[in-house]
């Protein structure tokens, strides 16, 4: 017999997913008119040419979830026995916009509106502040006003903005900000830029089969490398996925930087005050979302240690009640669930 699943403390832990998506409508909209006019790039066109438009059952459910604030997405954690939801604007947020004061705009509006959920449920929602980084300085007064007076706990960038990554220096006032507020980094992915998608859209591996991860984690690695860390040593930075695959490949990557440090092959590459497992085990956190995977998160648990690793569903793009019921099963010490499923959310977000 199928195990129900409850809120409130069913095996001893809440349950806290801390990936969860919603959209706004004024948001989609500005993303499918980009797509309409043939000035999105290719990631969007295919992400949200698709999911945008299509009726199928899939694409139907995702985008009446994503705009769901209320009733629908309560449903759905009551159905899961899904405690508590940290809530972030979708990808790619406003960051394939053009119109700066539009997306600024989209972006203000979209965060009041999950701030009023959040105040309308205050038990089971909390929210992270979505900015938009193609103007930093603006958007670290908006992590300003979204911890301060909306109450929020962290904020989502959807990976690159227009092809550029956020250890460029003209993002600075972001991760300084960031730093000096004590506010996690979530980077999630969105499709990778046009000069490095190649041909992956051709063979539908651009999304979050593939190409989500491969860019993701190159951003990641761009921070990790060029002495972000040293910078800013309290920065958190919080990846999803399973960390983007960086747990496993930790040990290549950290020797192959070292080695290519000694070489003086790449002018940008020097010397960093600590190994890169250092940061791994220091400065980034991993969640599982959509990796329901107990030998994934074994191993990130193994690898970053136990009090980094979180527990996220992906909803509404990955909305699989029995993946709970896997990962309740887990076979390790309930010590290190309860630290999965909620304390280490509670101790990242300060929830």
């Amino acid at each position: 017999m199928t195990t129900e699943l409850k809120t409130g403390g069913q095996h001893g832990y809440l349950r806290i997913a801390t990936e969860e998506a919603f959209g706004t409508a004024e948001q989609l909209d500005a993303i499918l008119r980009l797509v309409k006019e043939g000035r999105a790039d290719k990631g969007t066109v295919s992400l949200w040419g698709f999911y945008g438009t299509s009726p199928s059952e899939r694409t139907t459910f995702i985008r009446e979830r994503l705009l769901d604030l209320g009733e629908l997405r309560l449903a759905a954690m009551d159905e899961s026995g899904i405690d508590k939801a940290v809530l972030a604007i979708t990808s790619p947020g406003v960051q394939s916009l053009f119109d700066l004061d539009e997306a600024k705009g989209i972006v203000t509006r979209g965060n009041d509106h999950l701030a009023t959920a959040c105040e309308r449920h205050p038990d089971r929602f909390i929210g992270m502040t979505a900015i938009c980084p193609q103007d930093p300085e603006w958007s670290a007064q908006e992590l300003r006003r979204g911890k301060e007076e909306l109450g929020f706990v962290g904020v989502q960038v959807n990976s690159h903005t227009h092809g550029h990554y956020l250890d460029e220096e003209q993002f600075d006032p972001i991760l300084r900000a960031c730093a000096d507020m004590d506010i996690p980094l979530y980077i999630h992915p969105q499709g990778p830029p046009d000069d490095m998608i190649g041909g992956m859209v051709d063979a539908g591996l651009e999304g979050a089969i593939f190409g989500f991860a491969m860019e993701t984690s190159y951003h990641a690695l761009r921070l990790l490398t060029t002495g972000v860390f040293d910078r800013y040593p309290s920065l958190q930075l919080v990846l999803g996925h399973g960390c983007e695959g960086v747990p496993f490949w930790i040990d290549r990557f950290n020797y192959m930087f070292n080695a290519g440090v000694r070489s003086n092959r790449y002018p940008r590459l020097k010397p960093l005050q600590h190994s890169l497992h250092h940061y791994l085990r220091n400065n980034l956190w991993g969640t599982n979302s959509g990796l329901p995977s107990p030998a994934s998160i074994k191993l990130m648990m193994e690898v970053m240690g136990e009090d980094r690793v979180c527990y996220a569903m992906d909803y509404p793009y990955q909305f699989v009640p029995d993946e709970v019921r896997l990962l309740d099963a887990m076979d390790i010490p309930h010590e290190q669930k309860v630290k999965f499923f909620q304390t280490n959310a509670e101790k990242l977000f300060g929830i």
